[in-house]
């Protein structure tokens, strides 16, 4: 099994391969220190079965849920408070995890310590339009993330 770092500089895009290696920490340090969107991410898989990203997160996020996936969001710098399904806040930090499924509303009220960068996997695919604000006029997908080049 030979494992690879992806390669952006091809015309055509290639196979996803069978195995990539990814160094979080390094790709992180890639963010700049502000954004025009609440949240940049990059994305390092995205095949129907799941998608993962890496993500910063600049300000407040708003309540809002995604109908098409259930997500898993490894805090991997930073701390933030989150909350899910109008529960209490909870703060996370390097090395926690937090779960919840496809529907369920959830925020980031509080940016603690920055930068907040967080890995995440969603199963299926999100796709990036994939956001409803609880109230419309917090924003549209265009305010909540953009993409930004992995390699």
């Amino acid at each position: 099994m030979s494992m690879t770092q992806p390669n952006s500089s091809t015309a055509k895009t290639p196979d996803p391969p069978d195995s990539s290696v990814f160094d979080l920490a390094a790709l992180a340090a890639k963010f700049p220190p502000t954004a025009d969107t609440m949240l940049l991410d990059m994305r390092l898989t995205d095949e129907s079965a799941a998608s993962s990203r890496l993500f910063r997160i600049y300000r407040p996020v708003p309540a809002h849920f995604h109908k098409t996936c259930d997500e898993y969001l490894h805090v991997i710098l930073g701390r933030g408070r989150f909350v899910v399904d109008g529960q209490e806040p909870v703060e996370l930090g390097p090395g926690q995890l937090l779960f919840f499924r496809r529907n369920k509303v959830h925020a980031i009220p509080e940016v603690i310590e920055s930068p907040l960068v967080v890995f995440s996997v969603d199963t299926p695919r999100r796709d990036p339009a994939d956001v409803t604000f609880v109230d419309p006029s917090d924003g549209t997908a265009k305010d909540f993330i953009r993409t930004i080049p992995a390699y």
